[in-house]
């Protein structure tokens, strides 16, 4: 008797599934049907994920106003930046200024400098100091003494600061304080901020 029951039942299923083969329809195409009976109806679409919203931060804004790219800037003299050295912590850039008139420049002390990111605002409580006894294993200040940039001429101060995690794009530069400002960007960035020291050199008339 449980022999017959089971052959009978091996049975009933080869038919069925052959009648499932000779209708053409698949077994995926039934288990479709179970799971959306209305063939009618477009299969649905996956849509991919909604992106993210911009950040409210722009990137290296064309709205900060840099120094013009060419020609001499009425100050009369025109700013660069070298690359950054890094060494144990310790990171060093050098600023340079050249007097692109035809008047000899005068220059007597330290630059003037702040660091912005890339929106162009101030770092957060990072501050320029006159010298460089605040950055450790920074090298020492020569100091300041006067000097005369015939036109062409060039002059380089050392930018000296410990590494931090926020980044420093541009440079809010002048020769010394009170004197024409400019912006700049700067060759690589600085990884100053925040609540950092930015020490200076003064001046020197570079060969």
């Amino acid at each position: 008797m449980i022999a017959i029951r089971r052959t009978s039942s091996r049975y009933a299923l080869l038919v069925g599934v052959l009648a499932l083969c000779a209708s053409g329809c698949g077994l995926s195409t039934e288990l479709e049907r179970e799971f959306d009976p209305d063939p009618e109806r477009p299969p649905a679409t996956t849509r991919p994920p909604a992106p993210p919203p911009a950040s409210v931060t722009p990137g290296a804004s064309p709205s900060v106003p840099l120094q013009p790219q060419q020609g001499c800037p009425s100050s009369g003299v025109r700013f660069g930046t070298g690359p950054v050295s890094a060494a144990m912590g310790l990171r060093a850039m050098t600023l340079t200024v050249i007097n692109c008139s035809a008047e000899p420049y005068e220059l007597n002390g330290y630059p003037s400098v702040t660091v912005l990111d890339e929106a162009g605002a101030p770092l957060e409580a990072v501050r320029t100091a006159e010298g460089t006894d605040e950055v450790s294993m920074a090298p020492e200040d020569p100091g300041p003494e006067p000097l005369t940039l015939a036109p062409g001429e060039t002059a380089g101060a050392g930018l000296y600061w410990r590494m931090a995690v926020e980044k420093g794009t541009f440079l809010r530069v002048a020769p010394g304080e009170g004197d024409d400002v400019t912006t700049v960007r700067a060759e690589d960035y600085l990884d100053i901020g925040p609540e950092n020291v930015l020490g200076t050199t003064a001046w020197t008339k570079t060969p």
